[in-house]
Order: C-alpha cells, then sequence, then structure tokens
C-alpha cells in the first residue's frame, strides 16, 4: 500500500462531518518565503496532498497579517483546491503590526465583535465562504466566556465555520469557555514535543484525552532545536532514525504519533524537499522502550 492510501484511511474526527488528516501542514511561515505567488504555494499544497495531507494550519497573525491572503491567492487562483483541504485558522492576538499597526500595545480581544470581524477578515483574504476551524488563538484574561462563547455557537449555526476550538488554553480555560456552549469545541492545540514534555504530566493530555479530544500540538520539532546540536537526546533520536530509515524530525514526530491521546502534529516548512518528507513519521513505529528511551532523554533523567 502506497503512503497516500495509508493516510487516506488515516484521519481523525473532529466534529460531525469534519475529519482532518493525522499530520497537518502549519503554515505561519508562508508568508515569510522569498517566492509566495500563487503556484508555489500550490506547489507546497500538492505536495501535501500527494501525502494524503488535506488540512492547513493558519492564523490571522502569521506573517504579520498577511499569511491568509497568500494563501487565498491559491484558492482564488484555482477555486477547486479549496475543495481538496481543511482550513484551520485563528483569531484573538491583536499585535501591532499590518493592521493594527496603530494600537498601543499587544493584547487579546476575544469580544463578539472582534471575532466576527477577524472571521470575515479571514474569509475575504482566504478567500473562501466558511472556515472548518476556527481557533482562540490565545487565553484571554479579560475573556466573557457567555459572549465569547455566543459568538463562536453563533458562527457554527451561521455555516461560517464548521467548527470552533481553542490554543495555548489550560484545562480551566477550556472548561470555562465549553460551559457557555451549544458546539463542543474540537480541540486545543498546544506545544507539545521532546523539546517540551510538560504536557505529558501536568495534566493538559490527560485532560484532552478524557474527553476524547484530538489535540493538535504546535511546534513538534521544538522549533527547529530537535533537528540541530548534539546531546544524548539527540543521539538517541539519530539511532531510531537509523534503525527505521528516515530522518530526526519523523523521528519527533512518530514520538508524539506513539501516544494514546489522539495527536495532530502540527509541520511547518517552506522547504518542498523538507514537506515531501512529513510523511515518513508513519513508517516509524516506537516499541514502549523506544519511546521511553527517548522520553528520558529529554527529561534529561531516568524516571521515577
Amino acid at each position: 500500500m502506497d503512503t497516500a492510501s495509508i493516510f487516506t484511511q488515516d484521519r481523525v474526527t473532529m466534529a460531525e462531518g469534519l475529519s482532518f488528516s493525522r499530520l497537518v501542514y502549519g503554515m505561519w511561515r508562508i508568508g515569510d518565503d522569498a517566492d509566495t505567488s500563487a503556484g508555489h504555494v500550490r506547489a507546497k499544497i500538492d505536495a501535501c496532498l500527494a501525502q494524503g495531507i488535506t488540512t492547513l494550519d493558519q492564523a490571522d497573525i502569521y506573517g504579520d497579517y498577511t499569511a491568509e491572503a497568500v494563501l487565498g491567492q491559491a484558492f482564488k487562483a484555482d477555486p477547486s483546491l479549496r475543495q481538496k483541504v481543511e482550513v484551520v485558522t485563528k483569531c484573538d492576538i491583536v499585535a501591532p503590526c499590518g493592521k493594527y499597526s496603530d494600537v498601543a500595545c499587544k493584547h487579546y480581544d476575544t469580544s463578539k465583535a472582534h471575532i466576527e470581524a477577524s472571521v470575515e477578515n479571514s474569509l475575504r483574504d482566504l478567500g473562501t465562504d466558511y472556515i472548518d476551524l476556527l481557533l482562540i488563538h490565545r487565553p484571554d484574561p479579560l475573556m466573557d466566556h457567555e459572549e465569547t462563547g455566543a459568538a463562536l455557537d453563533g458562527l457554527v449555526k451561521a455555516g461560517k465555520i464548521r467548527a470552533a476550538g481553542v490554543s495555548n488554553f489550560r484545562p480551566w480555560d477550556v472548561e470555562l469557555l465549553q460551559s457557555a456552549m451549544e458546539t463542543k469545541l474540537a480541540t486545543n492545540q498546544i506545544e507539545i514535543s521532546l523539546a517540551r514534555t510538560e504536557p505529558f504530566t501536568d495534566g493538559d493530555l490527560a485532560f484532552h484525552q478524557r474527553r476524547k479530544d484530538p489535540v493538535m500540538a504546535w511546534s513538534p520539532l521544538g522549533g527547529g532545536s530537535l533537528m540541530t546540536g548534539e546531546s544524548e537526546l539527540t543521539r538517541r533520536m539519530d539511532a531510531l532514525a537509523s534503525e527505521f530509515g528516515v530522518d530526526r524530525a519523523a523521528i519527533a514526530v512518530a514520538f508524539l504519533l506513539r501516544h494514546p491521546a489522539t495527536i495532530l502534529p502540527v509541520l511547518g516548512t517552506n522547504s518542498l524537499e523538507r514537506i515531501a518528507k512529513i510523511s515518513d513519521a508513519r513508517k516509524v513505529a516506537l516499541s514502549r522502550v523506544q519511546w521511553f528511551q527517548l522520553y528520558e532523554a529529554a527529561l534529561g533523567r531516568e524516571v521515577a
């Protein structure tokens, strides 16, 4: 069976009628590429589709509020492409750059007015009439959970988003927002990797695993730190990479896939060569002992 066929069967249900590919292509750097043309963006998406990777991760703030429009060029050039992928985007960060260059300071805004305006801007920039999944990007200390929850429910009912979720929320933040919603929050996108192992023991993964929520993992390669340098961790990664015939990145991602919570790693790169290797993680089946060897090396100590 070829890789694309394997991926076609390996999908995760996020909400009723909505499923994502297990591996997600992250587009936060897409506006930084030397070539942001519609054709080059399409080449990246095609490289993902060839592996069965259909889910694209965006946010309004990416590229100083320009990345969504870069992706939108590809959809506008070929409207049929939109039907082949799922789009995740995020809102609530207001930073003094791009369209918000006149704001006095970086802050969060989970008001109904801001969320609805952000969605309209995203729909326009993406060149689409719906978003598959909208995430509240960061916990807002001033969040009125009833107002925010009603805004998200309203967007789902209006068909402007197919599902809603959160990002970087702790369990109590999720419970607060969920308490004011009719729609079940679909996911929480949090930082998890061999470079950030806290979610395995701080309750974050346990909370979502009990709720049967898929969890999206941002920065699964530790912001690139796992791909450089030499340490006990990288030596163990390299040994396993050699055994499975892959590179370090595939081992780092396979480490997350091995966990019983359903983790969807979000991988971002502008390199077509590296995009083509994202699915190599699916060639790796770590044993329990191999997983703990990596975990102990990441902790820098033996488990208690």
